[in-house]
């Protein structure tokens, strides 16, 4: 088991005030130290039940397990994309897009602003906890906004991820307490979108 491979909790791209004032250095550390590690760790306990069991050649619940382990490396993966795609104002963050991507959303939304009217709209009204993301699908090559519940419900099968929005209560409750929709408008103005282009470039290669 000494050489299999197992997730890491990844470095944040700035520093952890640098979101201020969207995004209080409280929030973030908790958000990233504390609940993003939980997920990080969830998944690798979960490896390493499945390695125990296939070396010993016993059974464990299927079902059971490969859920929970669904859930977590959902976690992990959104958690290590959502990052990514916030930068400080002095970095680029906030503002519109540009380049490639900025004609695709054009082209399939009309406009910016209708766009980041429905991606506000699907953070906002996430059953529970939840996700907004912005992908693009493989067959159609069409930007589709996704609704992610929890992390791993809702989720379309191949597409790809150039911007997510966590809005679980715990990426906002320490700032904005309940109002969901104060912390979405925050985020337009961390939003990393060089980033977000770069991953469209690399989709459309």
């Amino acid at each position: 088991m000494e050489d299999k491979k197992f997730y890491v909790l990844p470095e944040l791209p700035y520093g952890s005030k640098d979101l201020e004032p969207h995004i209080s250095e409280t929030q973030l550390k908790l958000h990233h130290d504390k609940h993003h590690l939980a997920y990080v760790n969830g998944a690798n306990g979960i490896l390493e039940r499945m390695d125990r069991a296939r070396e010993a050649k016993t059974d464990f619940d299927q079902k059971a397990t490969l859920k929970e382990l669904s859930f977590h490396i959902g976690g992990h993966i959104l958690h290590s994309l959502f990052w990514a795609n916030m930068a400080p104002a002095e970095k680029g963050g906030g503002g519109k897009p540009v380049g490639a991507l900025a004609k695709e959303i054009e082209k399939e939304f009309g406009s910016f602003e209708r766009f980041k009217k429905e991606f506000s709209a699907a953070a906002v009204g996430v059953e529970g906890s939840g996700w907004a993301a912005l992908a693009i699908c493989g067959q159609t090559r069409r930007p589709i906004i996704m609704q992610v519940e929890k992390h791993n419900f809702n989720v379309y099968p191949t597409l790809r991820i150039m911007l997510v929005l966590d809005v679980w209560e715990h990426a906002y409750y320490l700032d904005y307490k309940n109002e969901r929709a104060k912390f979405v408008e925050a985020f337009w103005n961390v939003v990393n979108w060089a980033e977000a282009e770069r991953r469209f470039e690399a989709l459309a290669k």
